[in-house]
């Protein structure tokens, strides 16, 4: 079966925030959207890889689970892949009740690492490229090794993925 990853940064990284009702975001989002049904309509893309962090992964996974009630979308899947147990310990309650529906709602829930640690990211990130022909990442094809979505993103360059870049701060989309 075709998959495809999703990588992104944290909303921290973003000019808006945490604020999703923001245009930029609103766009950010809308491109993803139509990432996600161009793998599904075109390259035959089926599953979909989220990393469980806050921001782009959630925004994806709503986003998927969404197209999913739509008529010609329900064979989609989404694959929700956690660092490590707890992750999410110390997030807000709303967002691990969003982080919660996505894994409720999954066809799988998988956890890569067993600590909080550097490693336990790099596992996930390299996970999910090497269970993927394709990756969706929303980040500045710029250089930015201490930025897991670059990290991801080199990777998956390396093991010759399909990478749809969204710019973080246009999201003006463009393929490598």
């Amino acid at each position: 079966m075709k998959s495809c990853a999703v990588a992104g940064p944290k909303p921290t990284r973003f000019k808006f925030g945490y604020k999703e009702e923001n245009s930029l975001c609103r766009k950010i989002k809308k491109a993803m959207l139509r990432q996600f049904c161009r793998l599904y309509s075109k390259k035959g893309v089926r599953r979909f890889y989220i990393g469980g962090a806050l921001g782009v992964n959630l925004w994806a996974g709503e986003l998927l689970l969404k197209l999913k009630t739509e008529p010609r979308f329900e064979d989609l899947e989404l694959i929700v892949v956690q660092p490590f147990p707890g992750h999410d310990a110390k997030w807000d309650i709303r967002s691990r009740k969003r982080l919660e529906y996505l894994i409720r709602h999954s066809a799988e829930h998988l956890i890569t690492g067993t600590e909080d640690c550097r490693e336990s990211y790099i596992r996930l990130n390299r996970y999910l490229v090497d269970h993927t022909q394709y990756l969706v990442a929303v980040n500045e094809r710029v250089e930015k090794p201490e930025h897991g979505s670059f990290q991801t993103a080199a990777y998956a360059q390396e093991k010759g993925l399909e990478i749809i870049y969204i710019h973080p701060d246009t999201a003006e989309v463009s393929c490598e």
